[in-house]
């Protein structure tokens, strides 16, 4: 929920009719007092799900926002963190909160729009938080892509995946009617506003990974418990770079 220090409506509905960038250049000093920021719990279990696949060198959080991410892979990376994110101010507020540990890792920030990352093969760990709705189904591919090419061979790319509402829960029917509402301004409004709850789906997604060259895995987070069909509530995808084969040139 909106606590006090939030924005107001007024504000979100200026910032609702800005493009994407600006949106969250305006949005950036409230936006860890909005329900669009990563709950700690999340971030805190996805760290804990992590640590035993690492060590990890060099981690990137990409549409790093605010640095909530960040701040996690301050705790998993021992040489370096960067964050990337296409909007000044968000990089802004991250740059003064963010405090890694004293003999953390080196940390980073990078204006950059996530389809044209300005990186090598430099990461060895690629993290991702509450980002993908800011994409259309058709431009995963590319995306994906980027992310393989800053992946080091055998190197993760992790992101935390709800499971999506049933259409007996309100839930459901609350995204489904904001997914309604950013299609009817983007119709009428221009610069788009592109924010989409409902249009990251999983299947589509681990087809897409494997497109990519990214071989999947899902690991529940068990805080957040099980569906009454058993299905967990919260999972994390690791997507794994594949290690060229042996006496074979990495490309």
């Amino acid at each position: 929920m909106f606590g006090p220090e939030g924005p107001s409506l007024r504000e979100l509905a200026v910032q609702a009719l800005s493009s994407v960038e600006r949106g969250y250049d305006l949005l950036a000093p409230k936006f860890d007092h909005t329900p669009f920021r990563t709950p700690d719990e999340v971030l805190e279990s996805v760290g804990r799900t992590l640590a035993p696949l690492g060590p990890f060198e060099d981690g990137l959080d990409l549409c790093c926002g605010t640095g909530a991410g960040v701040q996690v892979l301050t705790g998993l990376c021992r040489r370096s963190v960067t964050g990337v994110d296409f909007s000044a101010g968000m990089l802004d507020v991250a740059r003064r909160r963010v405090r890694p540990p004293a003999a953390g890792p080196e940390v980073a920030w990078v204006r950059g729009d996530a389809r044209a990352l300005p990186f090598p093969a430099a990461f060895d760990l690629v993290v991702s938080f509450g980002a993908f709705g800011h994409f259309l189904p058709r431009e995963l591919p590319g995306l994906f892509a980027q992310v393989h090419s800053v992946l080091r061979p055998g190197g993760r790319f992790a992101f935390p995946v709800l499971a999506p509402p049933r259409p007996t829960g309100p839930g459901y029917w609350i995204l489904l009617g904001f997914d309604a509402a950013m299609r009817v301004r983007n119709a009428l409004w221009r610069p788009p506003f592109v924010m989409y709850y409902r249009t990251f789906r999983l299947g589509h997604v681990l087809r897409e990974l494997g497109q990519a060259g990214l071989g999947a895995e899902l690991h529940a987070l068990p805080e957040f418990g099980r569906r009454g069909d058993g299905s967990p509530r919260v999972r994390l995808v690791v997507a794994r770079r594949d290690q060229p084969a042996a006496g074979s040139v990495n490309s």
